[in-house]
């Protein structure tokens, strides 16, 4: 009788072992999987930041290129249509890596183009400080979308009370006659998105 219940106690404890090994491993994986799941969502972001700064140096090499116009769609970044030859200012299309789709959001430029462009996910990010100074507008918000990739021409220079225009340029300075635009514009978002909505389509992630 003695040794039967001994044997019943035995199997007690090692039944309540058992639990307690598979709610640390249990415990252990979900920690496992909520670390790996903040580094892919670091990786994201980072890769988000590299894209759509490739944007915006696509849009300005454009911009130089041509007759201060922006590009009305993503492809002309791609095959620049204002030159008879295959002029590429972005190698290729990259879709955007938070939401994994081909659609980007457009920043509206004045001349009907777009200035810009911007992830179309409304997730919070995981950063929200210690940007580049090329993207310290992002300091603090509170969405991807508000990640806006802006390419706007330099500020010129105050012209001087009853100077004549053109008159502080420098030798080889082309003499700005025109005030500087200012780099937020309206945002286009893709169809079914809204009015003066605008999207594109690209190659698979690289």
């Amino acid at each position: 009788m003695v040794k039967r219940h001994v044997v019943k106690n035995a199997r007690g404890f090692t039944y309540i072992g058992v639990l307690f090994v598979v709610a640390m491993m249990s415990t252990g994986l979900a920690l496992i999987g909520e670390v790996w799941h903040t580094s892919a969502a670091r990786e994201k972001e980072a890769e988000l930041l590299h894209i759509g700064n490739e944007y915006r140096k696509a849009i300005e090499r454009y911009y130089a290129s041509g007759k201060s116009q922006y590009p009305k769609e993503l492809a002309d970044l791609v095959k620049d249509p204002r030159h008879p030859g295959t002029v590429r200012h972005l190698r290729r299309l990259y879709p955007d890596p938070i939401t994994g789709k081909e659609e980007w959001g457009l920043v509206k430029s004045p001349d009907g183009g777009f200035a810009g462009v911007h992830s179309l996910s409304e997730d919070a990010p995981l950063k929200t400080a210690g940007f580049a100074v090329r993207d310290a507008s992002f300091e603090g918000k509170a969405k991807y979308s508000e990640w806006q990739f802006v390419f706007a021409p330099p500020a010129a220079p105050a012209a001087k009370p009853g100077a004549k225009p053109g008159a502080d340029a420098k030798p080889g300075e082309v003499p700005a006659s025109k005030p500087a635009m200012q780099p937020v514009f309206p945002t286009m978002q893709p169809p079914g998105a809204g009015p003066q909505s605008s999207s594109s389509s690209s190659s698979p992630r690289p």
